[in-house]
């Protein structure tokens, strides 16, 4: 039913492949516009890069005051939990 499509990404200019498995998630999920950006300006639109490590914060769990690290700046005004205090 698909066929893989041939794209020009609109930030690099580069020729990408948008697959027919692709496609096919496409319409599954009811999307109706093709994909614009090529994986690479995509990735790096979303600020991921090969070898980046996210920054961390330092905070301390509300629930078990345990020291922890955070993807996020923590604020005084929201508990900051543990990873094993936020899956309980």
């Amino acid at each position: 039913m698909y066929n893989d499509k041939t794209l020009v990404c609109k930030d690099c200019g580069q020729e990408f492949i948008f697959t027919a498995r692709e496609q096919e998630f496409y319409a599954e999920k009811g999307f109706t516009n093709e994909p614009q950006r090529c994986k690479t300006c995509r990735d790096a639109r979303k600020g991921i890069s090969r070898g980046a490590s996210r920054q961390m914060y330092d905070a301390v769990c509300a629930e078990c005051g345990k020291p922890c690290k955070v993807p996020f700046e923590p604020r005084n005004d929201r508990p900051v939990y543990c990873s094993d205090c936020f899956r309980k």
